[in-house]
Formats: C-alpha cells, sequence, structure tokens
C-alpha cells in the first residue's frame, strides 16, 4: 500500500466517508455496459446457477439453472447467455473508422466502439474465465453436442478474461475494482471487495458513517452477496429446498412449473440487490471526468475487438487452454509494457497519482525563475534549438545531473538536468535543457518553451514509445520450450484431436 493511500485510509476512518485518490476517472465507461452478475452453485465446479444481465437498469433479464449439476441444463443456460451476448457484440460492429497508419501512408479500419462488460468483482471475472474455458472447445455435432452459440460464446468469454489482464483495458471490468481506483475506505482490501460494503463507505446513506453502512450491508439479510458466491444461510434454508421441490415435481408439470417461480423469485431476490448497486456504481464513476489518456487505451480496447472479431470471422481456431513458451513469454512481455505505460498515464492524468512519484523523489514540482527560449547549441555538426530554463523547487530532487525528465504540460518534450544546486533555505535550483516538441527551427513556437512564472511538474516517468522485444519463432527454440523434439513420437490423432476439444467423458469437470 503507498504512503498517501494509507494516509488516505486514515481519514477515511477519521472522516466517516470514503476519501478521494484520484481526480478523474482512470478508465473508460460505455453508453451502453452490459453488466452480469453471475451466481455459482456452491461446492460445484464454476457451475452456473443464475444470471443478471442487461444493458439498462430497468431491463434486467434473469437467467436461472434449476439444477447446476444438470450438463444438459448448465449449457442450455450458456446458450441462453450467449443470445444476449452475441447480439450485444454484434450490435456494436455496424460502423468502422479509419485510422492512419505509417505517418499517414496508408490506413487501417477499427469499429467505431467496443464491448465492455462489468460485473460486480474479481471473482466473477474469475467465473467469466473458467465458464469461457469450459464452452469454447465444445462442438454442436457428435458427442454430446450443444447449441452452435456455446462454443462462439465460450471464445467471446475467453476474449473478455484476457483483455481483463490487460492493463488499463476497460473491455471487462469488476466494479470493486473501478471504485477503490478512485477511492480509499475505511476498511482492508478484502472488505473492498465486497461490492455492497464498500459502496457503503463511498456513499454512505444520509445520517450514518461508512463504517455503520458496511457493516449493515455486510448482513446478508440486508444485502445479499454480490456474486458469484451465495450466503451458506441461504443455500440451506431456502435455496436447498426450493431445488429439491423442483426436482421432486418432474412428473407433474403443473406442480414444476410452480416450483421453477419460487426458485426464480429466490434468485431474482439475491441478485437484484447487487444489479441495484451495479448501477449506483455506474453512476458514481460517470461522475468523475475520464482522464485524458482514458481516450487512447479505449483505442486499444477497440483494436483489441476489432482483430479478434475478424479472427472469428475467418475461421480462426478457439484460444489455445495452454500457450507455448513463446507465446507466454511474448504475452508477458505485452503486458509489462502495458503495465509501465499504464502506470505513467495514470501520473500524467492525475495530479494525485504523481504525488506519490513526488514522495519518492520521482517528480517534483517547481517554479520557473528563468528561461532562455533562443538559445542554440552550435557545438555538433549543425547548430540545433536548446533553451534551458531554471526551476526552483522546495520539494526534494532525487534526479541526478544527466538525468532526463519528462513534463506533463508537454509530454513530447525533453529535459535534461544540467545543474543542481541546492539553496540554504531549502529550495534547490534545477537548470534543464530542453529538447523536442518544438518543431525543426532555430526559434521555438510561442508556448513551447515554459515562461517565467510558470509553475510545473517534472518527472523521470517517459510515457514514449517502448519498442517490443525479439523473440524466436517456436521451431527456433529446445524441445524443452515447445520447439519439434528431435524425433516425434507417432500419435493418435483422433484421440488428440480429442483431447484438446474437450468433448470426452460427460462428467468432465465443468471448470
Amino acid at each position: 500500500m503507498s504512503t498517501l493511500r494509507a494516509l488516505a485510509k486514515a481519514q477515511a476512518v477519521a472522516a466517516g466517508v470514503a476519501q478521494p485518490v484520484a481526480t478523474v476517472r482512470h478508465l473508460h465507461l460505455s453508453d451502453r455496459p452490459l453488466v452480469l452478475v453471475p451466481l455459482a452453485m456452491a461446492g460445484e465446479a464454476n457451475a452456473p446457477l443464475a444470471a443478471m444481465v442487461g444493458t439498462a437498469r430497468d431491463e434486467a433479464r434473469l437467467l436461472v439453472v434449476p439444477q447446476p449439476r444438470n450438463r444438459d441444463q448448465r449449457f442450455a443456460f450458456a446458450a441462453e447467455l450467449a443470445a444476449i451476448v452475441l447480439p450485444y457484440l454484434d450490435s456494436l460492429r455496424g460502423v468502422s473508422e479509419a485510422v492512419p497508419v505509417d505517418r499517414g501512408k496508408d490506413v487501417r479500419y477499427r469499429y467505431v466502439d467496443a464491448p465492455q462488460v462489468l460485473v460486480p468483482n474479481p471473482a466473477g471475472v474469475t467465473f467469466l474465465r473458467l465458464f469461457g474455458r469450459s464452452t469454447r472447445f465444445r462442438r454442436p455435432d457428435g458427442d454430446y453436442p450443444v447449441h452452435p452459440s456455446v462454443p462462439l460464446l465460450g471464445r467471446w468469454l475467453t476474449f473478455f478474461a484476457e483483455r481483463a489482464e490487460h492493463p488499463g483495458s476497460a473491455a471487462l471490468v469488476a466494479m470493486t475494482e473501478a471504485l477503490t481506483l478512485h477511492w480509499a475506505t475505511g476498511q482492508s482490501a478484502v472488505e473492498d471487495l465486497h461490492l455492497p460494503a464498500l459502496l457503503g463507505w463511498i456513499d454512505p446513506p444520509t445520517g450514518s458513517t461508512g463504517a455503520e453502512a458496511a457493516a449493515r450491508a455486510e448482513d446478508p439479510t440486508v444485502c445479499p452477496p454480490a456474486g458469484p458466491a451465495t450466503d451458506p444461510d441461504f443455500d440451506n434454508r431456502r435455496l436447498a429446498p426450493a431445488m429439491a421441490a423442483y426436482a421432486e415435481a418432474e412428473d407433474d408439470p403443473a406442480a414444476r412449473a410452480a416450483a421453477y417461480a419460487e426458485l426464480e423469485r429466490l434468485l431474482r431476490d439475491q441478485l437484484a440487490p447487487t444489479w441495484e448497486l451495479m448501477w449506483r456504481g455506474v453512476g458514481l464513476l460517470r461522475a468523475l471526468p475520464p482522464g485524458a489518456r482514458v481516450a487512447g487505451r479505449w483505442d486499444g480496447d477497440k483494436d483489441a475487438f476489432t482483430g479478434y472479431a475478424e479472427h472469428v470471422d475467418d475461421g480462426g481456431r478457439p484460444q489455445p487452454r495452454r500457450d507455448g513458451a513463446v507465446a507466454a513469454a511474448v504475452r508477458l512481455h505485452r503486458l509489462e509494457r502495458a503495465l509501465a505505460s499504464y502506470a505513467v498515464q495514470r501520473a500524467y492524468d492525475d495530479p494525485l497519482v504523481m504525488a506519490e512519484h513526488r514522495l519518492t523523489g520521482e517528480a517534483f514540482v517547481g517554479d520557473v525563475t528563468l528561461a532562455d527560449p533562443k538559445r542554440v547549441d552550435d557545438s555538433g555538426k549543425r547548430p540545433v534549438l536548446r533553451p534551458r530554463i531554471q526551476v526552483v523547487t522546495t520539494e526534494p530532487v532525487a534526479v541526478p545531473v544527466g538525468a532526463t525528465v519528462y513534463s506533463p504540460a508537454r509530454p513530447s518534450q525533453k529535459a535534461k538536468v544540467v545543474f543542481l544546486t541546492p539553496g540554504a533555505d531549502g529550495k534547490t535550483e534545477v537548470v534543464l535543457e530542453l529538447s523536442g516538441g518544438m518543431g525543426r527551427g532555430l526559434t521555438a513556437p510561442p508556448g513551447t518553451v515554459p515562461e517565467v512564472g510558470e509553475r510545473l511538474c517534472y518527472t523521470t516517468l517517459s510515457d514514449a514509445y517502448l519498442p517490443a522485444g525479439n523473440f524466436p519463432a517456436t521451431e527456433e527454440t529446445p524441445w524443452t520450450h515447445g520447439g519439434p523434439p528431435a524425433a516425434a513420437p507417432a500419435t493418435d490423432a483422433p484421440a488428440r484431436d480429442l483431447a484438446e476439444s474437450g468433448d470426452g467423458d460427460p462428467a468432465e469437470e465443468w471448470s
């Protein structure tokens, strides 16, 4: 936990309400997100019990699995969910936009928007990941066939789960993580995973403190768990008898319909409070202004959505169960680059986030006291414009002479530390030599060089492009890392295909 977040948590306890740790919203919010509240059966491996799903607060659809242990009912649930999710995806594929590439010499096309799925907590993300893994290899023919939409749903759920691992992506968002990114509560990080308690701290009722609202929200009779887990008391006292009544009424259509209606009512009562909390959270996030670089990260989600939609349309194969050695290294490298860029972008967008780096000495804020915008360096083969400015700061400067720093106000401009002069009054004079972001001439355009009196932040954090690493092809790696063995043994192709598809024993573990 960072120093400022720890301080914000202490202030939340003292004030009785959550404290903001961001001044802008660091994620994109779609105009029409798909909210999905899943519920899983206790004691089963990711067996779906129910789900409430929809794109508007007053358009919730409830899907119920009366007998989650029944394989046919589970895949019927998957088909029902696909009938909601797949049309939602198709609705975003109608219009494309041209994106210039190769410095404007060519263009590529992507969809103008992308889907966004919101779930209550990280456990909801895990549920969708496992649900996608258990459905994307199913077949609409052969042994144990499923509806044709089921494997397609599984592939898209896997796509969303993979995007959820990508730092800065907003394709699949856990509401608790989105809220704690912007507010600090007076409770632990584990308690923040409970959506009702978290919202109790952020937006407590009038006349109540956050701690009191969170304590009431943790009572399952007041607000049931936010899925996919269920309350054990509810399972034993209400759900189990209702499921037993449905199973016993197999030969009586009227009794079976009545038992199903009762089961549906119980599950709706369990999911409806969380459904309302999800939209309440959306409202709180929507009230924050978006950060300047949020749109750029959403463009990445649009690119990913367009690319995978084209892959599916072209008959591409489902995602593999496991990445090979090279593919895993490439994926890890891509995520590390995205994480570094996401951290810098958040700091550039938000002074509260940048304050963390000021505490560690990676950034400082000061006033420009001297400026020489016309300085030219003629020591090289040709003269180049190299203005210098002097910044006076009262903050500790842990940046060495010769280091390169950047300002969020002019991110394309580099500033090299030329001199550091500590003063007796606790102030430090920092002389910076500027390059970039001033055109190619020997005269800087107005506004490109900081003026005297301007207050600026400089940091070692850079949002510059990070080149991708070089990785060998799979066939060029040793057999220990996925390359071809010296003598590949003969394999039974049908058996291998069946193992890869997952269409084996019907008693196969659901997850």
